[in-house]
């Protein structure tokens, strides 16, 4: 697969996959097309060596994982996790705000989103919608009204003579957007509306009530190259389900022969305490379940790696200021290992060491990243996952710009450049080399 057929995939990816929920459900048929057989949570597993299997939590998080044919769960696995969620903004439970002629949502903010962008873009509708069915039972449906649907104006310069100097936004005055006005008739019900989607997109069901949603306004723009060589990526949500779609690739290529675990959680964004966040049992319960002796499990885990993939902060070309100068970061350089000192990612020496022998094996060079000592770091789904576990992990992602903005971008080489070393580490024996 060379990185033009690959990045057309990715774009199909990030677009088809407006929520986690989405992205989950995307990821699922992925695998299932590639011989992934789908457990639940609440039934008896009878798992076999040589075989793979999937289940999800809450529609917003999935573990997959394969159990080698050539190794023992004693073994080790080769451990990737990566997150479904993005910043956004969501709609609340009574949403309908009336002003004037026009309707408008209620939204709150999801994550930390840079909002600015959020104004005058072309937004729709996506996300979960639970309902009473007409034979009595409650039913989860996903919808995508896969059109431009929602705008939030920006206020006209001749009204806040300073918009360009302050630009205070206040999320509950400045954020809802217009979805309807009223004309000749009345406002449409938001209620109705998702009926009337709901109707469209699952022509099978017949849906009696709906009961409450999961509701996400998202960027209708797709994918695109930019630059003068269309040496760049713009998206939304390369943040980060670029990883997702790295890690969903290469576990839907590896051979049967290897223990690998794929893990995707949802609300890294918020924090990742929930059932399926990174701070949940999910993964906790999976492992338990794939390994029953405790004994076996603990030395399992020892001789596990992990790989957390989450983008990683390029060196902005306006505000080099921000960035460590001797520890530059660029699009189309390569994948980024990123290290802390306070443990905000979870890479040492020893997983560094790792990833980048895995790194020689795929011919990648990686690049290595460290916040400026005087600002504060972000983290990732890595220590938390790390230290739950008692694993060896290393924090690495894509060199990306406008991190956690509607629109963000990469280079056009380093999703497949990022791939490459994934695809290498489900194979290597790098990781056995430092272990103690």
């Amino acid at each position: 697969m060379n990185f033009s057929l690959y990045n057309s995939e990715l774009f199909s990816f990030l677009f088809s996959s407006p929520t986690s929920f989405h992205a989950v459900a995307n990821i699922e048929s992925h695998l299932i097309l590639r011989g992934f057989m789908r457990l639940r949570e609440n039934e008896r597993w009878q798992l076999a060596k040589g075989q793979s299997y999937y289940l999800t939590r809450d529609n917003g998080a999935i573990i997959a994982f394969i159990l080698g044919s050539d190794e023992t769960c004693e073994q080790g696995f080769r451990l990737l996790a990566a997150h479904t969620d993005s910043p956004c903004l969501q709609i609340k439970p009574h949403a309908e705000i009336k002003t004037g002629s026009f309707l408008q949502l209620g939204v709150e903010v999801y994550g930390g989103s840079l909002l600015t962008p959020w104004f005058d873009r072309d937004l729709s509708l996506a996300g979960r919608v639970c309902c009473r069915m007409s034979d009595g039972s409650l039913q989860a449906l996903l919808v995508n009204f896969r059109r431009p649907l929602l705008t939030i104006p920006n206020v006209a310069i001749h009204f806040d003579r300073e918009a360009n100097k302050n630009g205070e936004i206040n999320r509950q005055k400045h954020l809802p957007p217009i979805l309807s006005q009223a004309i000749d008739q009345q406002l449409p019900d938001f209620n109705t509306l998702l009926f009337e989607q709901i109707h469209k997109e699952h022509l099978e069901v017949a849906v009696e009530e709906i009961l409450s949603f999961d509701m996400f306004c998202y960027d209708f723009q797709e994918p695109a190259y930019l630059g003068a060589r269309n040496e760049f990526i713009s998206s939304a949500r390369l943040d980060n389900l670029l990883s997702c779609h790295a890690g969903m690739t290469a576990l839907g290529k590896a051979e049967r022969k290897k223990n690998v675990l794929f893990f995707c959680a949802n609300h890294e964004e918020n924090g990742s305490t929930s059932a399926s966040g990174a701070q949940g049992s999910f993964l906790d319960s999976v492992l338990q379940r794939i390994i029953t002796d405790p004994v076996s499990l603990s030395i399992a885990l020892n001789n596990s790696f992990l790989v957390s993939i989450d983008n990683a902060h390029a060196t902005h070309p306006n505000h080099t200021e921000k960035s460590d100068s001797a520890h530059e970061i660029h699009l189309n350089k390569g994948p980024v290992i990123k290290r802390n000192a306070n443990q905000r990612y979870a890479t040492n020496s020893l997983s560094a060491a790792i990833y980048k022998d895995v790194c020689r094996e795929a011919e990648v060079v990686p690049q290595e990243f460290v916040m400026r000592s005087d600002l504060p770091c972000g983290s990732t789904i890595g220590p938390i996952t790390s230290a739950r576990l008692g694993v060896r992990t290393v924090d690495i992602g894509a060199a990306s710009l406008a991190m956690h903005s509607i629109r963000e971008h990469t280079g056009a080489l380093d999703p497949y450049l990022l791939y490459r070393t994934i695809e290498q580490f489900l194979k290597s024996e790098a990781h056995r080399q430092l272990l103690s």
